[in-house]
């Protein structure tokens, strides 16, 4: 008698819907379409670069300054909910858009709410699910969701960049709005399942088909308190401080500094899309990487690339050259939240995956914004690009250095079923000091 097929694991049904989800939400929009809203905005407000780009910065801080708090709200009441909620508020925001005049401070209002809208559909949260869902897969599995996101970051500029140029910015804003909540909301509220063990399965879809009364990494791990005085924290803290100012100055520039070179908007905008290629390919890529080899050197390797984008972009004298660097430069920015999820799994546990994360990504946020702005300011003192690039380069060489110091895996993998069903756990001196 012929063997029945064996049935999809669930799970994956999950990142399909993590994927789309940040595929269609508000970060593609207000972050990675920036760079193609920076000059329609200045022009709109009648605001300098760096001005505008404060908008960027009151956006990332506002998000930052709530993930701490939105992560222990996740680890209390679950992600599912703090998606839903936050999914709703993101959408209604966007579609608000309609309300801004020509007053600057209501554009920073308008980011402002769209930072604290957004703080809990930020990848923290769907991290949280897809980890809980996958053990010996989790790095691939984390790569799938947030390819949703570099997938974004490839469409929506060109998109926005078309609807702008048709109708203007505030529409760009309220068809995501629309988008967010005909679309995504729907999709969340049907098939999004936070654990597996709510449908009687395990981690991976090893098993029986039946929950296992400890699944593996369900609940072990520190505490936010315990992982702070451990190293292994304030490295990864650094390191992501440096990369992310860096990586996203010159993700929300990236329209202008090509532009400066005499390239046209249309061919801007679709540099854009190629600096979200490279970001697709760094996050799909990432994961299935991270899970053979050691992610901090992994890491390292990634954030040097980076560093040699920004390089390229300041002696860029040709298009193809841009191009390249764009896509180096995405490159980074796409691993680097994969690499951040990955990690605090890896060293701190899931006990309180959403309070840590929410940290890391916290300080990752205030320095996206803080690097949008200083590109911005560095331009209008000097007039160029030059500089500012020129430093963020060896910030980013510099984060790479830190990936280097940390030390093996606390929480490992756990081996497939028939070999080990329990997480392996390193004790604490193996860690670097």
């Amino acid at each position: 008698m012929a063997q029945a097929p064996k049935q999809l694991f669930y799970g994956w049904w999950v990142v399909l819907v993590a994927a789309v989800s940040l595929l269609l939400g508000p970060i593609p929009i207000s972050v990675f379409s920036f760079a193609v809203f920076l000059k329609p905005l200045s022009l709109e407000f009648h605001s300098s670069r760096g001005a505008v780009s404060l908008a960027f910065t009151l956006h990332a801080t506002t998000t930052a300054l709530t993930l701490p708090f939105a992560g222990r709200l996740i680890d209390r009441f679950g992600p599912r909910r703090m998606i839903l909620v936050s999914s709703l508020l993101a959408g209604l925001v966007f579609l608000s858009a309609n309300l801004c005049s020509g007053k600057i401070w209501q554009l920073y209002l308008f980011y402002a709410a769209c930072g604290v809208a957004s703080c809990g559909v930020a990848p923290v949260s769907y991290c949280d699910v897809i980890s809980h869902w996958f053990d010996r897969r989790r790095g691939i599995a984390l790569g799938f969701i947030m390819a949703g996101m570099g997938a974004g970051a490839v469409v929506m500029p060109s998109a926005v960049h078309s609807v702008i140029t048709k109708f203007g910015w505030r529409a760009a804003f309220g068809c995501s709005g629309a988008v967010i909540l005909l679309i995504s909301l729907p999709l969340l509220w049907l098939l999004l399942k936070e654990k597996p063990e709510q449908m009687g399965l395990e981690p991976d879809g090893g098993g029986d088909g039946f929950a296992r009364s400890s699944p593996p990494d369900s609940d072990s791990g520190m505490s936010f308190g315990e992982a702070a005085r451990t190293p292994t924290l304030w490295l990864l803290l650094c390191a992501f401080i440096l990369v992310s100012s860096s990586v996203s100055g010159c993700t929300a520039h990236i329209v202008a500094i090509l532009a400066d070179y005499g390239v046209s908007a249309r061919t801007a905008a679709f540099a854009t899309s190629i600096f979200g290629c490279g970001l697709l390919v760094g996050r799909a890529g990432s994961g299935y990487l991270m899970d053979r080899f050691f992610a901090p050197h992994f890491a390292a390797v990634i954030f040097g690339c980076a560093a040699a984008g920004m390089g390229l972009l300041r002696i860029a004298d040709a298009q193809s050259v841009a191009f390249a660097a764009a896509f180096a430069v995405g490159l980074g920015l796409g691993a680097e939240i994969d690499i951040m999820a990955f990690l605090t799994s890896r060293y701190f546990g899931l006990r309180s995956f959403g309070a840590i994360t929410g940290f890391l990504f916290a300080a990752f946020g205030l320095a996206s914004g803080s690097g949008a702005y200083l590109m911005g300011a560095g331009f209008d003192r000097t007039g160029s690009y030059a500089l500012p690039l020129t430093v963020f380069s060896i910030a980013t060489l510099a984060g790479a250095a830190l990936m280097m110091r940390l030390g093996p895996y606390r929480y490992r993998k756990s081996l497939p079923d028939h070999q080990q069903s329990e997480l392996q756990v390193i004790e604490p001196e193996s860690q670097v000091s």
